[in-house]
């Protein structure tokens, strides 16, 4: 018995959640009705988006509360607007079918939803009224709703309200669970995506992913030719130039050979030092050494404006994305070192499941913003080869935050 009124108790109290959330759901669908036929008019369609958006986590902290109850996972699309985004990805954005699944849940959850829970989630109330209507009936008014269902005027008729709040439990008993099973059923059917549209987006994902790789290799094979060319490389001619002018002053007899041969030793040492730098920035030996807590701390210790970190046990993640870890925050920490004017700079690191997610957040002027080819285009190119999601938050006055989340296996 005491676990069966727990389970009510527990149904009552989503009925009750999903009564009270029923009413923002209705302000929410009245906004709409208002504001769609004006953005359609005014052309002030563009914002569809920051509208779908709202939509979507109101759509997911549904998913959630809705999941908790049945005890699944209740998957919905996962379409998002991407930066820079252009007039055609925001009208798909905003016209598309999850998009309009959403709609429906809000229009059920805030009309029948509201008009079925409501009421029900009030029938206990009743119970404890009609068995307090004996105690006050004789103060107050004949026409009295509260001594409904009919009107108390003998203590013949009140000694009858514990029968009526009896009703009232054995209809609740029975219409409450019902109810909550009920609505949490059609919820979840509305706001589930369906498999073919999780596929697709699934799909689209991994075909970004790996556009996002092949860009990153591409210009990370740039830069290593780039740096090879315009170091070593040059360094390494100096060297055989400087050879070459000893070799001919050994040759000749003419001239001292020691000088040039010292400017090749020279030349040679700072080849060797380049090409240390361009090996250590394909893979840095120090992850493998200390692994990512360590190489982190290292950045850490090496940032000019003081950073603390912070980082739990992440475990051992693959290679590859302990490699772009480490980039993203050394990329991060270059940036705030050169064009923040921070005070202060915190570097988070933790893991949730399969998921690394790197926060890094200045107290410096903010309006940081994305380029083409700047220093967050990098960072986000890495981060999207492991179909991971980078946020940037760097309104005018500070702070920045940058948010990164890698997939990293179990």
């Amino acid at each position: 018995m005491g676990e069966r009124m727990r389970r009510w108790l527990r149904d009552w109290r989503f009925v009750a959640v999903e009564a009270g959330t029923s009413v923002v759901s209705v302000i929410l669908f009245c906004v709409g009705l208002v504001l769609l036929p004006l953005m359609l008019i005014t052309g002030g369609v563009l914002l569809m988006p920051e509208a779908v958006k709202a939509l979507q986590r109101w759509s997911d902290v549904a998913r959630r509360r809705i999941g908790r109850y049945r005890g699944e996972t209740i998957l919905g699309s996962n379409a998002s607007l991407p930066p820079g985004s252009n007039l055609d990805q925001r009208l798909r954005y905003a016209f598309s079918r999850s998009s309009g699944r959403d709609a429906l849940w809000l229009t059920v959850h805030a009309l029948p939803v509201m008009f079925v829970s409501l009421p029900v989630a009030m029938i206990p109330l009743g119970v404890i009224s009609s068995l307090a209507v004996p105690f006050y009936w004789q103060s107050a008014p004949a026409d009295d709703p509260l001594t409904a269902p009919y009107p108390i005027t003998s203590w013949e008729l009140a000694a009858t309200m514990p029968l009526i709040a009896i009703a009232y439990a054995l209809v609740s008993w029975w219409l409450i669970p019902a109810v909550a099973r009920l609505l949490s059923w059609i919820s979840a059917r509305l706001l589930a995506a369906p498999p073919k549209t999780l596929l697709a987006e699934r799909v689209d994902a991994l075909t970004l992913s790996r556009a996002a790789a092949l860009d990153a290799h591409a210009s990370e094979l740039r830069r290593i030719e780039r740096d090879l060319h315009d170091g070593a490389q040059n360094r390494l001619v100096s060297v055989v130039m400087m050879l070459g002018l000893a070799e001919r002053a050994l040759e000749t007899g003419a001239g001292d050979a020691l000088a040039p041969l010292r400017r090749a030793q020279d030349a040679a040492t700072d080849a060797l030092a380049g090409l240390r730098r361009t090996v250590h920035d394909i893979y840095p030996p120090i992850l493998d050494e200390l692994g990512l807590e360590g190489a982190l701390a290292s950045l850490a210790g090496r940032s000019v404006v003081p950073c603390t970190l912070e980082i739990d046990d992440v475990r051992r993640v693959p290679a590859a994305v302990e490699s772009a870890s480490y980039f993203v925050v050394a990329e991060a920490l270059t940036n705030v070192n050169k064009y923040s004017e921070a005070a202060h700079v915190v570097v988070r690191v933790s893991r949730d499941d399969d998921r690394l997610l790197i926060d890094v957040e200045d107290d410096g002027g903010g309006g940081a913003t994305e380029r083409p080819g700047g220093g967050i285009a990098g960072i986000r190119r890495r981060v999207e080869a492991f179909e991971g999601t980078l946020t940037v938050t760097s309104p005018a006055g500070g702070p920045t935050q940058m948010r990164a989340e890698l997939l990293c296996g179990s």
